[in-house]
């Protein structure tokens, strides 16, 4: 796709973003290829970039095989995060996003860069600080959330906002074996354990610093690293509280207003 149409096709994700009115999928107009679509999200990074914001650390998606069927893909997609995404007090406003849903994962926070094109597990253990608990609260600029895998990539990998939790877990701990219990308000909305994170949420980083690469991107020391969802993300409305029990370790919570 030539660079025209990649920045008519960020321009229309950013615009709607700004405007709060959802679009058709980019794929039902164009063909798209995994490439254009990262040089389209790219081109959005370089715009949010240039207007102040910084990178807070990059996010996985598609780690469970079963949302990998059924966008008929075989590995995952990253997004960029930025520091207006962390919500510190574990607040979300509403009326900032436009389709929330809401994920239970496992962030990683480096303290080493990750850089290379053949990083492994034990690479992504000696540059991690710790592990903690997190929320990651994915929007999407689509319709109706009909996405295809190049138009979620596209749309920065469906980011909205982030919760980290303050509990820290070593990074060479059994992660697989962590289970995550979700509620919400009140009522168990979820259940789902790290091996549903390509069986490991380290190989999931592993995958990310991998990928970046091919595109001139590095994991940096200090950033957020989101791993991927223990399990299916429910939708959330206004008054929704929800909460991820990381195995008695931690509870992480946002509160939607």
């Amino acid at each position: 796709m030539d660079i025209k149409n990649i920045k008519r096709l960020a321009d229309d994700l950013y615009n709607s973003e700004r405007a709060r009115k959802s679009i058709s999928p980019l794929t039902d107009s164009f063909h798209l290829t995994v490439d254009d679509a990262y040089h389209i999200q790219l081109e959005n990074v370089k715009r949010v970039l240039g207007m102040g914001y910084k990178i807070s650390g990059k996010k996985i998606g598609l780690t469970s095989p079963g949302i990998q069927r059924q966008l008929g893909v075989n590995e995952p997609d990253y997004g960029h995060l930025f520091d207006a995404m962390d919500c510190k007090d574990g607040t979300i406003r509403i009326d900032e996003l436009m389709q929330p849903k809401i994920e239970a994962e496992l962030a990683f926070i480096l303290k080493a860069d990750l850089s290379g094109g053949k990083i492994t597990e034990s690479d992504v253990i000696q540059a991690t600080d710790y592990v903690i608990g997190a929320f990651e609260i994915v929007d999407s600029r689509i319709a109706d959330w009909k996405i295809k895998l190049m138009d979620t990539i596209a749309d920065n990998a469906s980011s909205g906002r982030y919760i980290l939790g303050l509990r820290s877990i070593s990074p060479d701990a059994d992660l697989s074996s962590i289970k995550m219990t979700l509620t919400k308000n009140g009522e168990k909305a979820g259940e789902g354990y790290g091996a549903a994170v390509l069986g490991d949420p380290r190989k999931a980083v592993a995958w990310l610093a991998n990928k970046m690469w091919g595109y001139g991107v590095t994991l940096k020391a200090g950033e957020v690293i989101l791993s991927g969802a223990f399990t299916a993300a429910p939708l959330a409305v206004k008054g929704d509280v929800f909460e991820a029990d990381f195995d008695g370790i931690e509870t992480v919570t946002a509160h939607f207003i």
